[in-house]
């Protein structure tokens, strides 16, 4: 709230002088990072992706799956965005972000994803384990 005030009126956090030299040193390096965050969770018989993603609307979001290589894609537009706007400070970005994971083992045609709430969420079924027949040999 107080970092809205204009003309550096800051008074009331401690670290206003750390964050300064930080963005002096590094700039905005930290949140150019084109990666979001995922939890992978495995189940018994599948393993769940779960990755934040809010803001973006579900028509923006891709998943593809390339052999045994799943990407998500997620990209704002930006031609929806007022690039001339009189901002005091512009922390949201536009842009694509993307991450890949391997998924060998996985039955391809039982992947689903949902999108909710700023959350993808990607089923990924494991492929059945065959365990090889068994049987006792005869000793002579």
């Amino acid at each position: 709230m107080f970092e809205l005030m204009p003309f550096g009126t800051i008074r009331n956090n401690p670290f206003h002088e750390l964050d300064k030299l930080e963005k002096q040193l590094f700039g905005d390096f930290g949140s150019d990072f084109s990666q979001f965050r995922t939890d992978i969770i495995e189940k018994p018989d599948k393993y769940v992706l779960k990755a934040d993603l809010p803001g973006f609307e579900k028509k923006d979001i891709k998943v593809d799956l390339k052999g045994d290589t799943l990407t998500i894609t997620a990209q704002h537009d930006e031609s929806k965005e007022d690039r001339h706007g009189n901002y005091l400070r512009r922390e949201r970005r536009s842009g694509s972000y993307t991450r890949s994971f391997s998924v060998a083992g996985i039955q391809a045609d039982g992947i689903d994803a949902e999108y909710k709430s700023g959350v993808l969420t990607v089923t990924l079924p494991k492929e059945p384990t065959i365990t090889p027949p068994s049987h006792q040999i005869e000793i002579r």
